[in-house]
C-alpha cells in the first residue's frame, strides 16, 4: 500500500498522472478512484522525499479536477452583509482519528445531500497527539475528496490555535512565536481558515469589560495581521476570534462589544478583520464526564446565543457567532443551531467515540493498555477509572494511527458507514443541504501550485505544538 521511492511512486501512476518538472497532468481521471489509495497511504507513512512526493501529487491532483483548499471568508461576511439567507449552520468537524476513513464518510454524505457550506478542522493540541501535522491533514482530506468524487472548495481549518495561559506567564515571546509558526505551516498546508484563540488570556479580575478583555483583543488584532501577511495572493483568510474560554461562565453582549471595540482600536488601517465570533453558551469540550463515564446533559443558552450572533451581524458585519463543544449534544439539539442563526458549529468528540465504540474491543483494550502506561498521570485522584478513560483515550489516536488505518477493508467499510449516517443526520439537521453550489459561487477559486519537492522536508517534533486543552 505504501511507495518505497519517487521513481516507484511515478510508475505506479503511470497512464493516469504524466509529471513534467514541476507540472502535473492528469491524463486518466476516471482510474484516481483506484490509485489514490497508495498516493494516501504513502503521504501519511512513508518517509522523506517519498513522502513529500506524494503529498505534493495529491496537492496538484486535487488543483487539476477541481478539488481546491480555500477561505470560507467570503461567504461569512456576505451571511454578515445580509446577502445570503443565514438558515443554515456550518458544521467545523474535527477529523482526529482514522482521517482518510473519516472524510470518505464524510464526502459521501456530502455528495448525497449536495453540501458545500462544511469545515474540515484540527486544533493545534488535536495536531499533536493525533500525529497529524498540517500538511498531512489536508493530504488526507485531499486524498478522500477524490476517492469519494467531491468537486469544489474545501475549507480546512486550524481550530483553537490558542495561547497556553500558563505558558504565556511564563516566557509571553516565545509562546506567542509558538502560535505564529503553526499559523505559518497551516496557511502553507491550506489551512486558509483559522480560529485565534486568545480567550484563555481574558482575566475577570479586572473590573471594567475593556480591562478584562485587553489582552485578549490585542494579541487577537495581533495575530490577525500576522496572518494577512502570510495569506497567498487572491485569498483572504477566514479568521475568527474568542471572547470567552469554552467551558467557563457564558458569554455576553457587553463582553463582546468590549472585545470588538477593543480589537477594532488595535488593528491597523486597511486590515481585514475577523469574520467570526466564538462565544461561550453552557458547553465544553468533549462533554462532561459522569463517574460511570457516561455524558451528563448539557443545556445550551441558545438565546444568548442568538443574541450574541444578531448583534455580531448587525453591529460588526461578522458572519455570526460560533458554538465550540457541540458533537455530544443530545441528537434533538442540533436542528435550533441554524434557528438561532447561529454561523458556525464545532464538531469533534462525537465522531471519536463513534470509532472507539466501533473497534473491535482487543483494539480499544490495546489502546487503554497503552493509555495506562504512557499516560498514566491522567489517572487523578477522585476520578473513575471510566472517566479518566473516556478523557484520555484521544491521546492513543496517534500511536495507533498505522493500526487503525491497517484494520481489513470490512471493518474500515463498517465504521465509514455509521460515520456517514452521523454526517448525514448532522448536514440535514443544521439545513446545509443544498450549499454546492452557494458555497462554490460566492467562494473565488484561486489556483494555487506547489513547488515539486526535491529534498525532504525538515519534520517537525510534536513537541513543539503544545498540548492545550480542546
Amino acid at each position: 500500500m505504501k511507495a518505497n521511492s519517487v521513481a516507484e511512486l511515478f510508475t505506479y501512476l503511470d497512464g493516469t498522472v504524466q509529471v513534467d518538472g514541476n507540472e502535473v497532468l492528469v491524463v486518466a481521471e476516471y482510474a484516481l478512484t483506484e490509485k489514490i489509495d497508495v498516493l494516501a497511504y504513502t503521504a501519511v507513512f512513508a518517509d522523506g522525499l517519498v513522502r513529500d512526493t506524494a503529498r505534493w501529487l495529491i496537492w496538484e491532483i486535487a488543483q487539476a479536477i477541481g478539488v481546491y483548499p480555500a477561505s470560507i471568508h467570503e461567504l461569512y461576511m456576505a451571511i454578515g452583509r445580509g446577502d445570503v439567507p443565514h438558515d443554515f449552520t456550518v458544521p467545523a468537524m474535527n477529523i482526529r482519528a482514522m482521517n482518510y476513513n473519516t472524510s470518505r464518510a464524510v464526502f459521501r454524505a456530502a455528495n448525497k445531500l449536495d453540501i458545500g457550506a462544511m469545515i474540515f478542522e484540527i486544533a493545534r493540541s488535536e495536531i499533536g497527539y493525533t500525529g497529524q501535522r498540517p500538511a498531512e491533514y489536508t493530504s488526507s482530506i485531499l486524498a478522500a475528496a477524490i476517492k469519494e468524487g467531491y468537486r469544489g472548495p474545501l475549507y480546512i481549518q486550524g481550530d483553537h490555535f490558542q495561547i497556553s495561559a500558563g505558558r504565556y506567564a511564563a516566557n509571553s515571546e516565545a509562546e506567542l512565536q509558538a502560535v505564529k509558526d503553526i499559523m505559518q505551516e497551516a496557511i502553507a498546508a491550506g489551512f486558509y481558515n483559522i480560529d485565534i484563540d486568545t480567550s484563555t488570556l481574558v482575566d475577570l479580575s479586572f473590573e471594567t469589560l475593556d480591562e478584562q478583555q485587553y489582552t485578549n483583543y490585542t494579541l487577537c488584532a495581533s495575530l490577525t495581521e500576522y496572518a494577512r501577511e502570510l495569506e497567498p495572493e487572491g485569498i483572504t483568510i477566514s479568521l475568527g476570534g474568542e471572547i470567552g474560554e469554552v467551558g467557563h461562565k457564558n458569554s455576553t453582549i457587553e463582553e463582546l462589544h468590549a472585545f470588538m471595540q477593543g480589537y477594532r482600536k488595535s488593528i491597523s488601517d486597511g486590515i481585514q478583520g475577523i469574520s467570526k465570533i466564538s462565544v461561550q453558551t453552557g458547553t465544553s469540550h468533549g462533554g462532561v464526564v459522569l463517574p460511570d463515564g457516561t455524558l451528563a446533559q448539557v443545556s445550551v443558552d441558545f438565546d444568548t446565543l442568538r443574541d450574541l450572533g444578531e448583534t455580531a451581524r448587525k453591529d460588526y458585519g461578522l458572519g455570526g457567532a460560533v458554538q465550540h463543544g457541540a458533537s455530544t449534544l443530545p441528537q434533538s439539539a442540533f436542528g435550533k443551531f441554524p434557528e438561532v442563526g447561529t454561523v458556525e458549529i464545532h464538531l469533534a468528540t462525537g465522531f471519536q467515540n463513534i470509532i472507539f465504540d466501533n473497534l473491535p474491543k482487543e483494539i480499544v483494550d490495546e489502546a487503554y493498555d497503552y493509555l495506562r502506561v504512557n499516560h498514566a498521570n491522567e489517572w487523578k485522584p477522585g476520578k473513575t477509572d471510566e472517566q479518566v478513560l473516556y478523557s484520555a483515550r484521544k491521546r492513543a489516536i496517534g500511536a495507533f494511527k498505522q493500526h487503525w488505518w491497517d484494520l481489513d477493508a470490512d471493518k474500515q467499510a463498517e465504521i465509514g458507514t455509521v460515520l456517514e449516517e452521523q454526517f448525514a443526520f448532522l448536514f440535514e439537521q443544521l439545513n446545509v443541504r443544498n450549499t454546492h453550489n452557494m458555497a462554490e459561487r460566492i467562494t473565488t477559486r484561486v489556483e494555487i501550485h506547489q513547488e515539486r519537492p526535491r529534498v525532504a522536508a525538515v519534520a517537525v517534533r510534536e513537541e513543539d505544538v503544545g498540548d492545550l486543552a480542546d
